[in-house]
């Protein structure tokens, strides 16, 4: 499991993607749905940790073993597929993406280490370190992807992915 920290700092950086895609897919610059999207992105890169304590009991014990239902893979991809194609006819589409979209941050976070996500079936681990460390990599390379998506849908491939093919081919 990556750290408070890392989950926020990604789950910003989650904001910032769907966001950026609600934008271009749902309205305008100024649009509504970008807000809730960046707003619901936050808030969905630590719901896999919430959604599993009880908080309709006094003790706010967990009701679910850690990683398992909550931190399930192909829910989260699904509430994304469904959310996406729902943008632009449903109010609540934009929300629901962006928590997907944090959710899923959560997961390619908490990825790395031993006790690893539930992805399909079991659980699976890249198995590179132990929790809590190398959170600067993580967090890194989730603002990379929304430098690389945010380029790619505002400048249209301007900066990105143009010197990166060239760079491939040389």
């Amino acid at each position: 499991m990556a750290s408070s920290k890392a989950h926020h700092a990604t789950g910003f950086a989650a904001g910032v993607i769907a966001a950026t895609i609600v934008a271009r897919v749902g309205g305008g610059f100024f649009h509504s749905g970008m807000l809730l999207s960046f707003i619901a992105g936050m808030a969905g890169s630590t719901a896999p940790d919430w959604l599993e304590v009880a908080w309709w009991s006094r003790a706010r014990r967990l009701w679910i073993t850690h990683r398992t239902l909550t931190h399930w893979g192909v829910g989260w991809l699904a509430l994304l597929a469904v959310s996406y194609h729902a943008l632009g006819h449903s109010i609540y589409a934009a929300p629901a993406f962006g928590f997907a979209c944090g959710g899923l941050m959560h997961l390619l976070a908490d990825w790395p280490n031993p006790l690893g996500v539930p992805w399909i079936v079991g659980r699976h681990s890249l198995n590179l370190w132990n929790s809590g460390n190398c959170d600067v990599i993580v967090v890194a390379a989730s603002w990379a992807a929304a430098w690389f998506i945010g380029q790619h849908v505002w400048l249209h491939d301007a900066y990105g992915w143009l010197w990166l093919r060239h760079w491939c081919t040389s």
